[in-house]
């Protein structure tokens, strides 16, 4: 099959759901986001940014207990869960009752950014994959990682699962090395998509998407300042927030990376080359969403 180049025009025949007359934000979906880890406490604000920025109607989050009052004060938006903490900071298994009941009723669930704890991770994901059923799961990071053995989970979520790695994650899910990675990357995205039943999105300078009937797309939009702390974190966020709002799991991947890119650029005239945040991003996606609904 022909990869495709993701461009505006492409978005543009490729629109994403619209919810202009739509007055009630269930409509737009509900999103939980688990995140965050003692010493990574901003990731969990991050993707929850770019969540609501997309479009998204009703966020919930789950962080460290740690953590939890103070994302209640800088994400006012939000219902944030405080989670028991394992020693290494992470969010641990005791919550996962409660995250099961809260995401059983939500459209899309991204687990992973921000997530260091890799045992911990590896229990959540896999318990809140084995227990829940309906919503979209997004994977990011370690959450992705740590399902490298649980390729038979992730199958009998087959079109429910949207991966975001960049190289060295993938590598640490193919158990190759990051060259050989970041010398093909289009086939071990095809490759792992075909493994898992997920779309994947394979972040990088350019970024590969593919989903497991072997379609693939790339994205070169991107810029040098994207590659800061946090960028990864929002990037799954716009994209959760896609999901949430009824697109499909290919159209939320590259709408999302279109959209973070553009962003990139748009940052990049407005600040310069290098230097901005990645909290800046997502105030960017509303704007950049409207321009390619109206040209």
């Amino acid at each position: 099959m022909i990869m495709q180049k993701i461009t505006a025009a492409y978005l543009r025949t490729h629109p994403l759901p619209d919810h202009r007359e739509a007055a009630d934000k269930q409509q737009r979906g509900r999103a939980l986001v688990v995140a965050g880890s003692v010493e990574i406490v901003g990731a969990a604000l991050l993707a929850s940014l770019g969540v609501l920025r997309a479009g998204a109607g009703i966020l919930q989050v789950a962080t460290c207990r740690t953590a939890a009052d103070h994302l209640r004060v800088a994400m006012p938006e939000a219902l944030v869960i405080g989670c028991h903490e394992t020693p290494a900071g992470g969010i641990a298994l005791a919550v996962i009752d409660r995250l099961t009941v809260v995401g059983s009723d939500c459209d899309a669930i991204l687990i992973g950014p921000g997530m260091v704890d890799e045992a911990a991770v590896a229990q959540v994901t896999l318990e809140l994959l084995t227990k829940v059923s309906g919503p979209t799961f997004i994977l990011d990071a370690e959450a992705f990682v740590q399902m490298r053995e649980h390729c038979d989970v992730l199958g009998a979520h087959k079109g429910s699962v949207v991966a975001t790695p960049h190289c060295g994650e993938m590598a640490k899910f193919m158990n190759v090395s990051r060259d050989e990675i970041e010398r093909n990357p289009e086939a071990f995205a095809l490759k792992a998509s075909g493994m898992t039943g997920a779309v994947i999105a394979l972040k990088g300078a350019l970024t590969y998407i593919a989903n497991p009937a072997g379609e693939s797309w790339v994205c070169d939009h991107g810029c040098i300042g994207l590659g800061t702390s946090g960028s990864g974190d929002t990037l799954a966020g716009i994209l959760t927030g896609l999901v949430a709002r009824g697109a499909t799991l290919e159209a939320a991947a590259y709408w999302s990376t279109y959209l973070h890119a553009e962003a990139g650029q748009r940052l990049t005239r407005k600040l310069g080359a290098v230097g901005f945040l990645a909290r800046e991003i997502p105030g960017e996606i509303p704007r950049i969403m409207e321009d390619l609904r109206n040209v």
